[in-house]
């Protein structure tokens, strides 16, 4: 039972994907909301110099010491990169397009001076072929298991179990990283341990998705959770289900069109953002639409309580005081005049009397507010 589950190339392709998904977004997700995404392109590219490195030290092309290697490499970026940024001449996207490429051109120099006979090239790195995870594995207890599978699952464990212990320290760092260092919880610690955790998601991804995919699963799944929800655990609970969607959709699509299985999870990715950014509930933009035009109808009812409370009782009442003022005052066409009169009785901010348009109490009520904010109680416009 157990080994059939490990033999279905299938369900090894996508749970792999799935797992990436899960660990990239459960570190992106601080990245995104720090505003510090792009350093994980910087990474993904960089810590082939870190790969290449610890190659030649130890003649190891994957295990524990490439992943070590690459989160140092990650690291050095970081810290060149800010070393940069402090002097105040170069700004921080310019530093992180200063730094990476260096580091990314010299571990290319290093594979084609030291490495050309050696499985370790700038194409496996970057774009990775998640299709052949079932081709390398390891034999526990007599079953075959995907060597990307238990390295992927490891690397998801360690970052749960990071964000799980250092949760508060991490949300506080993000959100207020002076007060968290006024009260001792050293944030540029955590976010240098943050990211140690994202070159090592880096270079364990890498021989599935590619470093290049790596970076859409950081990136993608946190920000269509942040225009989904406002909610930290709701984020973490929205990217990692938008990573397993786009794992399973990806590579079904990919089989279909016969396309790469990677590519296509990560446009799949983009798909979900799509999705976020057109139909969040509150920063999507048919949200922000119906928002704006809610708005515009409360000012169009605010504006006709004014203008009926500036003419009441006055001796231009019966001239002002009537729909056709609307269009020729307040310059409103015929259509919205009728709207915005309709929605004002349904509201009963006014009573239509023939012609005459009348304040009720809490029409008069509301542009007493208006007009007098600081001598009227605040009270609540009806919805």
């Amino acid at each position: 039972m157990i080994a059939a589950i490990f033999n279905d190339i299938d369900l090894m392709i996508m749970l792999v994907g799935a797992l990436v998904g899960i660990a990239s977004s459960l570190v992106g997700t601080f990245l995104v909301l720090r505003g510090s995404s792009m350093l994980s392109d910087a990474i993904g590219h960089s810590i082939v110099f870190g790969i290449v490195v610890v190659w030649l030290l130890t003649h190891q092309s994957s295990g524990p010491w490439q992943i070590l290697g690459a989160a140092l490499t990650g690291l050095l970026t970081v810290f060149l990169t800010e070393l940069l940024v402090n002097t105040q001449r170069v700004k921080k996207d310019a530093a992180i397009g200063l730094v990476f490429p260096v580091l990314f051109s010299l571990g290319i120099l290093l594979i084609n001076l030291y490495a050309n006979d050696v499985h370790v090239d700038a194409h496996t790195v970057l774009l990775g072929e998640i299709g052949f995870i079932w081709l390398d594995t390891l034999n526990i207890s007599g079953v075959e298991v995907p060597r990307a599978l238990l390295t992927m699952s490891g690397m998801t464990l360690v970052n749960a179990i990071f964000i799980l212990v250092f949760y508060k320290e991490l949300k506080l760092a993000t959100f207020d990283a002076a007060l968290a260092r006024a009260l001792g919880f050293a944030p540029g610690v955590l976010f240098y341990a943050l990211l140690l955790l994202t070159s090592g998601t880096a270079v364990a991804a890498f021989d599935a998705v590619g470093a290049v995919l790596f970076v859409a699963f950081v990136i993608v799944p946190p920000s269509a959770a942040w225009l989904l929800t406002d909610r930290l655990e709701r984020m973490f609970l929205y990217g990692i289900l938008i990573s397993i969607a786009s794992s399973i959709l990806g590579y079904q699509l990919a089989v279909l069109w016969d396309v790469s299985i990677g590519g296509m999870m990560a446009v799949m990715t983009g798909g979900f953002l799509a999705l976020a950014f057109l139909f969040g509930p509150r920063h999507g933009m048919l949200a922000l639409w119906y928002q704006r035009r809610h708005q515009r109808a409360l000012n169009d009812s605010r504006t006709l309580a004014v203008h009926l409370f500036n003419h009441e009782d006055g001796p231009e009442q019966a001239v002002e005081n009537v729909t056709q003022a609307l269009r020729d005052h307040l310059r409103w066409a015929d259509s919205r005049a009728q709207q915005v009169v309709e929605r004002a009785c349904h509201k009963q901010l006014i009573v239509q009397q023939g012609s005459q348009l009348k304040l009720t109490p809490a029409g008069r009520q509301l542009a007493r507010e208006i007009l007098e904010p600081s001598r009227q109680p605040s009270g609540n416009m009806p919805q």
